[in-house]
């Protein structure tokens, strides 16, 4: 067996806040196999998301570059062209020059094709041209057609006497809606997820047509949690790469019905211990194969926590004392702390030892910091190399970071966080969050004001003009 190189895994979830974690506060949900991850290894207290919405921050994962640099990376529809230049050098194709196998397995949502798919034919560029051996995804989010699997550019399932059709901005003659149809609904919408009914759920953009190449919701964490059982097992002889892009808590959230009740918080709580339980699953399957020892496991999310994110589903009536952003302001889609300061730690069970950390690490530095472990001279743009830090011998992280949402930027240097000024509401009230959008500069001292409640622009104009200076720097550079 070639011991050489590490196994390199991504644990990556869909919404999970900074507070959904027992290893970060949460006492109402209990994540004992996430904690067993984040309390074995190195846990970030200052670990950023790109981004605080899903698609911006799966780019700079992969591709190394701050995501606002791409106008289009920004929430893509189901029928979105793909998003990753294929000429470029993205982090699982720097990890395939170096021997690794390389493997995508969940929620991809960086689009596909070329803009007009037929999904009825093999479905290129996709994750399988820019540097993945294997992959098996769906195209976007769960809310989202087409609701079908797709295993290396191919519909899992599908019959050719039964052809996909979507369509994001008209429905097919004859086909169900859920704003229509809400007799057929098992869960109903809130807002933004009103078109066909899949398995009883609306969802975002007209589908007809795939009867049998659609998934079953409650399902979903089974179909990839094998699959990347299956993918360690097949390539437990080389080093490989696996991306595991789980979908939970992001809506429609569909607990298998062994995980129904599992928690006093409805769906939302009990997909976040369906999400754990997985995670157990594959630390489990790693270590009957032997290869836990010599695995690197980087865990974290794309974005901070949102609540009612278009579903009835009670996660707002149900939450009770539990605190999905733990300290911050925010969440999804904000500029406030909780959109982009996630859950994040790496473990490795023969070279990291068990530590917390300040230092201020983001996604984006995995790729120059997994590139220099490999000893790969490529570096991503904005990407830093830590990899000191990620494996538990530093707490030298990043001095400045920008961070994005919806567009929007804003930098942390040190210990301040400067919000330019931007126009917009300052609240999304369809999901009940405060954006950080405001007609003045906003600076907060996070190490006296980890809320943010305490504007210190007009009270430090000096620290201001520094701060303004240090971020049109970093924006206008190339």
């Amino acid at each position: 067996m070639n011991r050489d190189k590490p196994n390199i895994v991504i644990i990556y979830l869909d919404d999970l806040g900074y507070g959904d974690v027992g290893a970060y506060g949460a006492t109402e949900i209990e994540t004992p196999n996430m904690d067993r991850l984040i309390k074995g290894g190195v846990q970030f207290t200052n670990g950023y998301a790109t981004s605080a919405t899903c698609t911006p921050s799966r780019y700079g994962l992969l591709t190394g570059s701050y995501p606002w640099r791409n106008k289009d990376a920004k929430i893509l529809s189901g029928t979105a062209p793909f998003l990753i230049d294929t000429t470029l050098t993205t982090l699982p194709r720097m990890l395939k020059e170096k021997g690794y196998n390389t493997g995508v397995v969940g929620k991809w949502h960086l689009g596909l094709g070329s803009g007009n798919v037929n999904w009825n034919a093999k479905i290129s560029p996709g994750p399988n041209e820019v540097g993945f051996d294997y992959s098996y995804i769906m195209a976007a989010t769960q809310d989202r057609v087409p609701t079908v699997y797709i295993k290396n550019g191919n519909v899992v399932g599908l019959e050719q006497e039964d052809p996909i059709e979507v369509n994001y901005q008209i429905n097919f003659p004859g086909e169900t809606t859920g704003k229509e149809n809400p007799e057929m609904l098992k869960m109903k919408w809130h807002h933004g997820h009103n078109n066909s009914i899949v398995n009883g759920i609306p969802r975002i953009g007209f589908m007809k047509g795939g009867e049998k190449a659609k998934w079953k919701d409650e399902e979903m964490m089974d179909v990839f949690l094998n699959e990347a059982q299956k993918y360690i097992k097949i390539n437990r002889n080389t080093p490989f790469f696996l991306y595991y892009a789980l979908q939970q808590p992001h809506v429609p959230r569909t607990p298998h019905p062994r995980f129904i009740g599992a928690t006093g918080l409805g769906p939302r709580g009990d997909v976040i211990v369906e999400a754990d339980w997985a995670i157990g699953q594959l630390f489990q399957t790693l270590e009957n194969e032997g290869l836990l020892k010599n695995t690197l496991i980087i865990f974290s999310s794309d974005n901070g926590p949102v609540l009612n994110d278009g579903y009835y589903d009670d996660a707002v009536e149900k939450l009770g004392d539990h605190t999905p952003s733990g300290p911050f302001r925010g969440g999804k889609y904000s500029l406030f702390e909780a959109g982009t300061r996630v859950p994040f730690a790496t473990y490795w069970a023969s070279k990291i030892q068990p530590r917390k950390t300040e230092a201020i690490v983001s996604q984006v530095d995995l790729f120059s910091s997994l590139a220099s472990l490999v000893d790969s001279d490529i570096r991503g743009q904005d990407s830093k190399n830590l990899i000191d830090v990620f494996l538990g011998n530093s707490d030298q992280g990043r001095e400045e970071l920008i961070i994005e949402a919806g567009g929007r930027t804003a930098l942390r240097k040190g210990n301040w966080i400067l919000i330019p000024p931007f126009k917009g509401p300052k609240i999304n009230k369809s999901v009940n969050i405060e954006l950080g959008n405001a007609p003045i500069y906003q600076l907060y001292d996070l190490e006296n004001d980890i809320n943010q409640q305490h504007n210190l622009a007009k009270k430090n104009p000096k620290k201001l003009e520094k701060m303004v200076a240090a971020y049109k720097a970093i924006i206008e550079s190339k």
